[in-house]
């Protein structure tokens, strides 16, 4: 497979998601390309920031899978831009060691990460945990009876268009690790939940020791969210424990 976007690898039907691997290693891109596609799902590839913006431009992209460490643009740069306009969910391969990465990634808007080197599976894991929250790659709406919007605090997160309504009516836009822990909080208001809790019900996956992906995503919310993030009164923080979603929840 070569750096430039080639024709889609995988299956081609339109309801199949789509992947862009984005990494400057043509090894790590043929081998996790060869096993995603697999598993399933189509994939195109890029080696820098020229061939991703290329491969982004020509398919209809559903996931990116970001590498840190690229040639010119940093992956964290590319991580930021394509935020900035699009809520395409980012997953970041980082250093197995570099917590720092990690943060500055989730601070960017990336939806999760994975340390360098990983084991295939449980890339494919987080692939699949990241589409399953994602709108794009949901093909069944949820049940009947379901609450289709959440109220709490002047501020409305309608569930059918994944989307955050401040009190004066404007649109806050949100990641989707971003609205999952909305979502996880608002769904429990009032009780306190652990970070290990969070991080389950947000993303599926257990906690590893330090890890502050969850207080980077809080911070986030909050900052969006709260009046005064420095002092919070809707996600408080539970000192030793967690934290707790403050207001009422109304649901609809």
């Amino acid at each position: 497979m070569t750096a430039t976007p080639s024709p889609w690898a995988g299956t081609t039907e339109d309801a199949t998601p789509q992947l862009l691997i984005v990494d400057d290693d043509r090894e790590i891109r043929d081998l996790v390309s060869r096993f995603l596609v697999k598993h399933g799902y189509k994939v195109a590839t890029a080696a820098d920031a020229r061939t991703m913006e290329a491969a982004l431009a020509i398919g209809n992209i559903d996931l990116v899978i970001l590498d840190v460490m690229l040639p010119g643009k940093s992956g964290l740069e590319l991580c930021r831009d394509l935020r900035a306009r699009s809520p395409i969910p980012i997953l970041m391969l980082t250093a197995m060691g570099d917590e720092t990465d990690r943060i500055v990634g989730l601070e960017m808007g990336a939806d999760d990460y994975i340390g360098k080197p990983f084991n295939p599976r449980e890339l494919l894991a987080r692939v699949r945990a990241i589409l399953r929250r994602t709108s794009v790659a949901v093909t069944t709406g949820k049940p009947a009876g379901a609450p289709k919007r959440m109220r709490f605090a002047g501020w409305s997160l309608d569930l059918g268009r994944r989307r955050l309504e401040a009190p004066d009516g404007l649109i806050v836009d949100l990641t989707t690790g971003e609205y999952e822990l909305l979502i996880a909080f608002a769904e429990r208001p009032q009780r306190v939940l652990t970070r290990n809790q969070l991080l389950d019900l947000a993303r599926g996956r257990d906690a590893t020791p330090f890890d502050r992906s969850i207080d980077v995503q809080v911070s986030r919310i909050r900052k969006k969210i709260e009046a005064d993030p420095k002092a919070p009164e809707m996600i408080v923080t539970v000192r030793g424990d967690g934290y707790m979603f403050t207001p009422e929840v109304e649901v609809a």
